[in-house]
């Protein structure tokens, strides 16, 4: 029995996949729950598994390609009916009681059966057919007899080559015209005539392919290209939706941003005194992340505004908070969300943000723990970013932007010292959130993470 393999619903939002990678091949046994293929949706990547056990029969759409939910993706043909097929061929087998020899018999040819073709790469199929080689041509080199794209750029490389493609020349080449040894002439024996000599023809000029102006390649495939070239690459779903997104804030929104500065010194003198034995007892490491998350989370107590959303028209404040952490993932940024900040203490912070981080890099978040988010915090500080403008990620009314420390001469008790400074941004959906909201809401941002002890006070 011949089973499809379909994409399944992922989410109410998702409608649409692109097939990231395929983990088995055509003719590669799969056991039930096996993953097949890697899939990649407009919020994360996720694991295809197969419905039954068998033998892969056929690829319907390969890597790279676009497949809506429900879509019959592959063919696998289950383990019982792979067991029957070898079991008939077997018994429709001729039984090898005589031979030839024995009955006298002439031995037909043994009929050598035709190699079969070789499994070409997506990325090696689109350069043999760039360059119109054939399959056949090139050396395999891959696993299984699989022909790689490098083998495609060895094949060409070795057949433009001018040692592959000059002849050697080490004199005028002659070709003798075969004549008599005597032929006579006029009753008197003449010497056969010197042989004469071919034109040589001139070498034909290999002409070099020229590149394409525009290469096509499939999402999350490299290829690089000489100066002046380009290279046009689809977008990946997580790219199209965050496009998206941005621009519906960008058009849906009153966007406005309001700075300070934040000295931290506070939070470095206390990393210092208690980092190895908060690492010790907790197995992670003591932050800058956490104690901005409970100061977002002491502050958006007193301004709801920021932890609310305009639905229709209706403003909806929500009495939990679920913090966004914005993280760049293997296939772009990402905001995997901290459920439920404000129940959870420094440590609890620090290794949730560890795991979200490293499966984020790993492309291996699930769907849900990307939604929910009720306030986002955004570090650009990590890749040296100085001051920026966050965008909010709908439908959410506020985002924090952290930015990078910096030693700065700042004015205490009427000197001028060196502080460890940092700028933050908040950008807030100005239809709901109003200016004064926004300063007050940034400076209990300043004052939780100065003194960290009204964070455990709640003053």
């Amino acid at each position: 029995m011949t089973v499809e393999v379909r994409i399944p619903a992922s989410g109410e939002s998702i409608s649409e996949v692109i097939i990231d990678t395929w983990l088995k091949h055509e003719g590669d046994r799969v056991a039930m729950d096996e993953s097949l293929a890697m899939v990649e949706t407009d919020k994360a990547n996720m694991e295809l598994p197969s419905p039954v056990a068998g033998r892969l029969v056929r690829i319907v759409k390969p890597a790279g390609a676009a497949a809506v939910v429900g879509e019959v993706i592959a063919l696998i043909e289950a383990e019982a009916e792979v067991g029957e097929v070898a079991a008939r061929a077997q018994a429709a087998a001729p039984p090898a009681t005589a031979t030839a020899a024995d009955t006298g018999a002439a031995v037909p040819a043994r009929e050598e059966p035709e190699p079969a073709p070789p499994r070409v790469m997506p990325a090696a199929q689109r350069l043999l057919a760039q360059h119109g080689v054939p399959a056949g041509a090139v050396a395999a080199t891959g696993p299984g007899g699989r022909v790689l794209k490098e083998d495609v750029e060895r094949h060409l490389a070795n057949r433009d080559s001018p040692s592959a493609s000059a002849p050697s020349v080490a004199g005028p080449e002659t070709i003798a015209v075969s004549q008599p040894a005597d032929v006579p002439v006029g009753g008197v024996s003449a010497p056969a005539a010197p042989p004469i000599p071919a034109p040589v023809p001139a070498p034909a000029a290999t002409p070099t392919p020229a590149p394409p102006a525009a290469a096509r390649l499939a999402p999350g495939e490299a290829q690089v290209y000489a100066a002046g070239e380009e290279v046009v690459r689809p977008m990946t779903l997580l790219r199209r939706r965050v496009a998206e997104r941005l621009v519906q804030s960008q058009h849906a929104a009153a966007l406005l941003t309001t700075f300070n500065e934040i000295d931290i010194s506070g939070v470095m003198e206390l990393r210092r005194l208690y980092q190895d034995e908060f690492q010790k007892r907790h197995g992670v490491k003591l932050g800058f992340m956490s104690f901005f998350v409970k100061a977002a989370v002491d502050a958006l107590r007193a301004i709801p505004e920021i932890n609310a959303e305009i639905r229709g028209t209706d403003i909806v404040y929500k009495n939990y908070y679920h913090i966004g952490v914005a993280v760049g993932g293997g296939r772009g940024l990402v905001v995997p969300v901290i459920r439920d900040a404000d129940l959870l203490g420094f440590a609890q912070i620090e290794r949730a943000i560890a795991d979200l981080g490293a499966r984020a890099r790993d492309n291996k978040l699930k769907v849900e723990e990307l939604q929910g988010g009720t306030f986002t915090i955004s570090n650009g500080g990590i890749y040296g970013s100085l001051l920026s403008t966050p965008i909010i990620n709908p439908p959410q009314s506020g985002i924090l932007g952290m930015h990078a420390i910096q030693d700065r001469p700042v004015a205490r008790d009427g000197q001028v010292v060196i502080r460890p400074m940092m700028y933050v941004a908040l950008t807030y959906d100005h239809r709901l959130v109003d200016g004064r909201e926004a300063v007050t809401f940034l400076r209990r941002i300043k004052d939780c993470v100065e003194a960290p002890s009204r964070i455990l006070l709640e003053v």
